[in-house]
């Protein structure tokens, strides 16, 4: 008997859904759409997985490798190694670092409406492949909610059809990020409010990689004249 993860798969090759036409306002939202919001947006951003957790600021007004501020540390300020440590790392990030445009990987062909919720639609894409090494877009699918009146994307989510491996030794039975959007109001635009990723899976067959982790934004400022 195969495996039901196997089989939804299968049926997805089989028997595909059926393609729609994505109204303008939605294909315009997803054109201008960033994963993580808009630029020149200072905000507190909370990370928890398990025990651990940590709370940092950015500041967009500040110099480059100056912008984040480690706040907290498992629920602690920060000793002093813990700060050297934490501005050491981000200094050796890339400051140009700006997020994937999930748009360009949806495969339009695959746009499925799925249904309405209230003032909300929710549409169905299949992923394309972002590269030749990319092994994990064909097992994913992304689910949008789009709230009509203020053409805005509320959330996002990109989860697995079925199991997969992304690399030799690797083993994903499932995972899922969602994000989540505030609605625009006259005073702020549209910003990202939470992330939350789960992820199923082991290494080499005996190393767990199962995670739940969950990334909050708050305290959002806009430090530039308007």
């Amino acid at each position: 008997m195969l495996k039901p993860g196997l089989l939804l798969l299968l049926l997805l090759h089989v028997l595909p859904l059926q393609a729609e036409s994505l109204p303008p306002d939605l294909a315009a939202a997803l054109k201008d759409f960033r994963s993580d919001g808009p630029k020149g947006w200072g905000y507190t951003q909370t990370t928890v997985a398990g025990s651990e957790s940590l709370v940092e600021r950015f500041n967009p007004a500040e110099p480059d490798f100056q912008r984040w501020t480690l706040v907290r540390k498992n629920g602690q300020a920060p000793t002093p190694d813990e700060t050297r440590d934490y501005n050491e790392g981000r200094s050796r990030r890339s400051s140009g670092a700006t997020a994937p445009r999930l748009q360009d990987q949806l495969d339009d062909t695959s746009a499925t409406f799925v249904r309405t919720e209230g003032e909300r639609t929710v549409w169905h894409f299949r992923l394309q492949s972002g590269g030749l090494d990319d092994r994990a877009a064909s097992f994913m699918a992304v689910t949008i909610t789009f709230h009509q009146p203020t053409r805005t994307i509320e959330q996002v989510e990109i989860a697995s059809i079925a199991p997969f491996s992304p690399v030799f030794g690797v083993k994903i039975a499932g995972t899922m990020t969602r994000m989540h959007y505030s609605l625009p109001t006259p005073e702020r635009p549209s910003l990202l409010l939470a992330v939350t990723i789960q992820v199923r899976g082991r290494a080499f067959w005996f190393k767990s990689l199962d995670q739940d982790m969950t990334v909050t934004y708050t305290d959002q400022t806009y430090p530039f004249k308007k």
